[in-house]
C-alpha cells in the first residue's frame, strides 16, 4: 500500500509518501508542493490544484492523510489555509483515494507517545520508524511523513471499527 501524507499551507504544502507492507514501512520520496510566491492567494491555489493533482496521477497512492486545522492566532491565516486544505480534500476524494485527517496532537501522540512532543521529537521519530537518516527536507515534509506513518498505523483499526459498524446497522 502507499500512503500519502499532506500538511497543508499556502506558501508551503509538505507530501510525503510511504510504502507499507505489513508491518514495514519504507520511504518513497517527500517534499514540497510547487507553489509560486504569487501574492495573489488565488493563484497560489491554481499552482496548488496543478502541483497536486500531477502528484496524484504519478504516485498513485492507495491511501491519503492530511492534517486538520486546529488552531491558528491569525483567523486570516487559518481561512486561507482551510482554503488550501479544500483543493487537496477535494482531489483526493475526486481521485477516490480513501481519506483520513488527524490533529496534530494525534499525530505527535502516535509516533512519540506524548501529544504535545516538539517538532524535533517527531521528526527524529520519522527518521527512526523509516530507518533513514536526516530528513533533509524542511518541517512540511517531515510533518506530511508524520501524517503518512499515523495513517499507516491507525488505518487497519479504522477498517475494524468501519466494519463493524457496518455489521451493527
Amino acid at each position: 500500500m502507499i500512503i500519502l501524507g499532506i500538511d497543508p499551507g499556502t506558501s508551503r504544502t509538505g507530501y510525503g509518501l510511504i510504502k507499507q507492507r505489513g508491518e514495514k514501512l519504507q520511504l518513497i520520496k517527500s517534499g514540497l508542493l510547487k507553489i509560486s510566491e504569487a501574492t495573489d492567494k488565488n493563484q497560489r491555489l491554481v499552482d496548488i490544484e496543478k502541483s497536486f493533482s500531477a502528484l496524484l496521477k504519478k504516485e498513485r497512492p492507495n491511501l491519503a492523510a492530511i492534517e486538520k486545522i486546529y488552531f491558528a492566532k491569525n483567523r486570516k491565516t487559518a481561512i486561507d489555509v482551510a482554503q488550501c486544505r479544500g483543493v487537496l480534500t477535494f482531489l483526493i476524494l475526486k481521485h477516490k483515494i480513501p481519506l483520513l485527517e488527524y490533529n496534530p496532537s494525534q499525530i505527535k501522540a502516535c509516533l512519540t507517545g506524548y501529544g504535545l512532543a516538539d517538532k524535533k521529537s517527531v521528526a527524529k521519530m520519522v527518521s527512526k520508524i523509516l530507518k533513514t537518516e536526516k530528513i533533509e527536507k524542511i518541517d512540511d515534509a517531515s510533518d506530511a511523513l508524520a501524517i503518512a506513518i499515523t495513517a499507516a498505523y491507525t488505518y487497519p483499526l479504522y477498517n475494524k471499527i468501519s466494519e463493524k459498524l457496518k455489521v451493527a446497522n
